[in-house]
């Protein structure tokens, strides 16, 4: 069998430990903070420095590897002799970071399956671990990404936040917009769909939006095996709720893993701001180990 190796990018929220275990390799997206432009990741930015930035209005953007960085990694992996590759990223309609994995692609003699996982955060994390499966278990590079690419289309997003002007402001709010408009009181339950931000639902408190996400995780669930993990910027306490409902209310499809709970990534962070919080419910394929 040729030998492949996965490739993701800093979004997609692995653990380093968990990528280094997969050998999965990972390429940073950036963060501009005020002048400086720092790597995504624990030496660069973090999502507690991209948080402290949008408090004090400090303005924060982000920016997606450049075909050339993608190029550079997939080269090394060939001097190292990989003989294909399988990259997979975010939506290609929330960032140009496909797009650079694609054009870089095309520079290479060497086959590179290049993903769209059509979904942000741990989701297209599932979809690289799934690659990861495929390819333990004997597929082919192809097979791989094809298991990755359904891995990621069968994943729930859901997420509110405080406000909807971090959103406004990278120009991701969509529809959403206009069905929320710029009220205050509401709290904004918002998900992934066709790899865009789109509205799901509104409250007016803290409490609703979290009970509501617990809700719709449930639902989303239904009763198959699934990976479930939440996700905040900058609102532990709540995340910690809600990890722990939803760890007693999907114990069957989880069983016996965890629900993941941690801060979610600086480029996310920066697009949705402080006091977000998000489930992600990832549906397992007959491949899945992880």
């Amino acid at each position: 069998m040729p030998r492949v190796v996965v490739v993701t990018d800093s979004t997609a929220s692995l653990p380093t430990e968990v990528a280094q275990a997969r050998g999965i390799r990972v390429v940073a997206l950036q963060v501009v903070i005020g002048a400086r432009v720092l790597d995504e990741g624990p030496d660069g930015a973090t999502p507690e420095v991209v948080a402290e930035a949008l408090r004090d209005f400090v303005p924060v953007s982000t920016s997606r590897p450049a075909p050339a960085l993608f190029a550079e990694l997939y080269r090394s992996l060939e001097a190292e002799g990989v003989e294909e590759i399988v990259s997979v990223h975010l939506s290609g309609e929330m960032s140009g970071t496909f797009e650079s994995a694609q054009l870089a692609a095309l520079e290479l003699e060497m086959p590179v399956h290049v993903v769209d996982s059509g979904q942000v955060g741990i989701a297209t994390g599932y979809a690289a671990l799934t690659a990861c499966d495929v390819l333990d278990a004997g597929g082919t590079a192809e097979e791989a990404a094809e298991a990755a690419l359904a891995r990621g289309e069968a994943a729930t997003s859901l997420f509110y936040v405080d406000t909807l002007e971090y959103l406004r402001r990278g120009g991701r709010i969509g529809a959403a917009a206009k069905i929320f408009g710029s009220a205050l009181s509401v709290k904004p339950l918002l998900e992934i769909v066709d790899g865009r931000v789109q509205p799901r639902d509104r409250v007016r408190t803290a409490s609703r939006a979290l009970a509501r996400l617990a809700d719709l995780a449930v639902e989303a669930a239904g009763d198959q095996p699934v990976d479930v993990c939440v996700s905040h910027l900058a609102n532990s306490a709540r995340a910690e709720e809600l990890a722990a409902a939803l760890t007693e209310r999907l114990a069957a499809g989880l069983e016996g893993r965890d629900v993941m709970c941690g801060e979610l990534g600086a480029v996310l962070g920066a697009h949705v701001g402080p006091g977000m919080v998000a489930v992600c419910v990832s549906p397992r394929l007959s491949t899945d180990r992880s």
